[in-house]
Order: structure tokens, then C-alpha cells, then sequence
């Protein structure tokens, strides 16, 4: 098998099935698809269940109680069989010839991480035409939502994801600073494109919002503690710059971004105005609480 697709899912059904049949209508057989059930409680499992009559190329199946993307991650690569790992996530939609590129790009750098291009989207049925452009850059050097690595790569440090990062976020960054530090060399191929789901957030979102900025905050300093590097530093945003910028955030009245923001009122789409409320909002929740688990 010279390719393993592999992703995780966590109550995404509503996206899942568009995403597997995406992964099934490639322009190469020789791949597989692995993907880890970490634990959803909605209609996930009837999706895969269709999933499985239409699958054109070994569909393997994980289920597992909720434990998130490190494990579940690890689970998926235990059961993959491919000679190259590509990394996607269950927002995300390949193109057709998306595993072609992956591994087009292998063949002219076989050690290397490939970096695909991910384009944001607020629909699946109303897409951007599928070309790259520097509106859509990313300096994510492994970034799952779009990566591929070889399983010797990933071997030479360690095999897996860290399993300590247990709450949102920095996994993936982790096990690619372990790479980069190997001496991987990383590739981007702008034609191997995947849309990411991007909705812009209602105000019913911005609860949320705040939890994962805290979760993030969290595994920021777990990272900067397992690799105390000025790259990392910059990455979570750990820098005296930084640091300072999020105390002049932290210093703006919560409770009129609050309000902007919609919080406390009925549902509704955020304007431009209440979306920047809403980032002001988690970036002053990310500082504070990148300042709290410091001292622990």
C-alpha cells in the first residue's frame, strides 16, 4: 500500500459523509483509508456504516471512548499499512487528485514532510475554484488538516503523537518540531489542495470559542516545557512582544466585547464587528490563561 489517508472524527457527522466519499473518489487505488471514531455520540456511526457500501478502497474503522486527537491519532496510525501517512481532518474535503499529489511529491523528495494547500470555506456545496494562492498561506510547518509524512520519517522520532497533549491543540505541532529538529526537510505542493470548513460563528459559538482558546492556552505550555526552543516560543505566541500585546487585549472592556459579541441574547451570525469582538474575547482568555498555567 503506498498510502494510508488517515483522520480522526468527533461529532462531525454532518460533514463526515461528504468527507469520506471525497476520500473514496480519487484518481489513484493503490491507498487506503483509516479513520478513528474517538468516541461521537451523534449519527457518526450510521455515516460510516453507508460509508463502508461505498467505499472503493480499504476503509478500516476505529472506534474508541473519547480521548482525543493525540490518541486517536495514534490509534489510526496502529492500524495503518501504508508506506506514507496523510493527514486530514474531518472539516477537511480533497480534491480528487489530492492523494495523487501527496505522493507525486514523495516520489522528488522521498524523506520529506509534504505540506498540501488548504483553502477555507463556509460551505461544501459552495466552493472556491481549488487554486492556492498567498491569500491562503499558512507557516504551519506539520499541519494535519493537509501533511504527509513517510512511516521511516515518523519512526526515527518516535512513531507517534504525544499522548500528554490531551486537551485542544499543539499535538501535531509537537510531533513536527520533532521532525523539524531530525532534520526533515518539508515540501509544499500547492495542488494538493483540500478545502477546510470555516463557517464564521454565531454568537451561540463564542462560549466555545473561549473554552478552546483556554484548552490551547494549556497545551501551549505543555509544549514550551517538552521543547523549550525560540520557535515554539513564537508558535504559542510565548514572545515579550506577544506577551505584551495579549496584555493590552486582556486590558480591553470584556464586558463590552461581551456584547458585541453577542453574548447572553438570542443566536445570530456574527457581523464583522462582533466576529473581531469574539477573537478580541479569546485571545484576552488564551493570555490569561497561558499566564495561570505557567505558574503551576
Amino acid at each position: 500500500m503506498r498510502a494510508t489517508l488517515q483522520l480522526c472524527t468527533y461529532n462531525r457527522a454532518h460533514l463526515l459523509r461528504r468527507v469520506l466519499e471525497a476520500c473514496f473518489e480519487q484518481t489513484v487505488s493503490d491507498y487506503e483509508v483509516v479513520l478513528v471514531d474517538d468516541g461521537s455520540s451523534d449519527d457518526t456511526p450510521a455515516i460510516i456504516e453507508d460509508a463502508r457500501a461505498c467505499a472503493t478502497v480499504p476503509f478500516i474503522v476505529v472506534r474508541q471512548e473519547n480521548a482525543g486527537l493525540a490518541k486517536a491519532r495514534n490509534a489510526g496510525l496502529r492500524r495503518a499499512s501504508g508506506e506514507r501517512i496523510i493527514f486530514i481532518d474531518d472539516d477537511v474535503l480533497p480534491m480528487p487528485n489530492f492523494v495523487a499529489e501527496h505522493l507525486r511529491s514523495h516520489e522528488r523528495t522521498p524523506d520529506a514532510i509534504v505540506r498540501g494547500a488548504v483553502i477555507n470555506t463556509e460551505s461544501f456545496d459552495e466552493l472556491p475554484p481549488p487554486y492556492w494562492t498567498i491569500a491562503n498561506f499558512s507557516a504551519n510547518y506539520f499541519w494535519t488538516s493537509n501533511v504527509s509524512v513517510s512511516r521511516e520519517r515518523l519512526a526515527a522520532v518516535g512513531g507517534f503523537f504525544d499522548e500528554r497533549f490531551s486537551e485542544y491543540g499543539w499535538e501535531d505541532i509537537e510531533l513536527g518540531l520533532r521532525l523539524r529538529f531530525a532534520g526533515t526537510r518539508s515540501v509544499f505542493n500547492r495542488f494538493a489542495v483540500a478545502f477546510h470548513y470555516k463557517p464564521r460563528p454565531s454568537s451561540a459559538d463564542v462560549d466555545r470559542i473561549l473554552q478552546r482558546a483556554r484548552a490551547q492556552a494549556r497545551s501551549a505550555v505543555q509544549l514550551r516545557r517538552a521543547h523549550p526552543h525560540w520557535r515554539t516560543a513564537l508558535a504559542t505566541g510565548d514572545t515579550p512582544v506577544q506577551r505584551a500585546f495579549g496584555k493590552l487585549v486582556r486590558a480591553l472592556p470584556g464586558a463590552s466585547l461581551a456584547r458585541l459579541a453577542g453574548a447572553g441574547g438570542p443566536p445570530r451570525r456574527l457581523s464583522r464587528i462582533g466576529l473581531a469582538a469574539a477573537r478580541a474575547l479569546a485571545t484576552a482568555a488564551y493570555y490569561e490563561e497561558l499566564e495561570r498555567a505557567a505558574r503551576r
